[in-house]
């Protein structure tokens, strides 16, 4: 396939970049790399390869998720500039 300004400059419009001169060229080269190698891979025979679902076999190990209290309400509070009694203080930021 061939890589015409016309598509540089269409995918260049949806990602909302802009190219020229020399960038311009140097991408529509890149785009011809990238046909050409996706091109290549096209005529890989396939039939009974099994889609890749994982990169590895491993099985994630995870912790228990166990509820702890690491910093109790009034150390919270305590360096708040501002404070009502148990919550912070905050200008307001919605109007009606």
């Amino acid at each position: 396939m061939k890589i015409t300004e016309e598509i540089v400059g269409h995918i260049a419009h949806l990602a909302r970049l802009q190219f020229e001169g020399e960038k311009k060229e140097a991408i529509t080269e890149d785009l011809e790399r990238i046909i050409t190698f996706m091109e290549t891979l096209q005529e890989v025979d396939t039939k009974g390869v099994e889609p890749l679902v994982y990169m590895t076999n491993e099985i994630n190990h995870l912790r228990e998720d166990v509820a702890k209290e690491t910093v109790t309400h009034e150390e919270a509070l305590r360096n708040a500039p501002k404070k009502d009694s148990d919550y912070f203080r905050i200008p307001k930021v919605l109007s009606k």
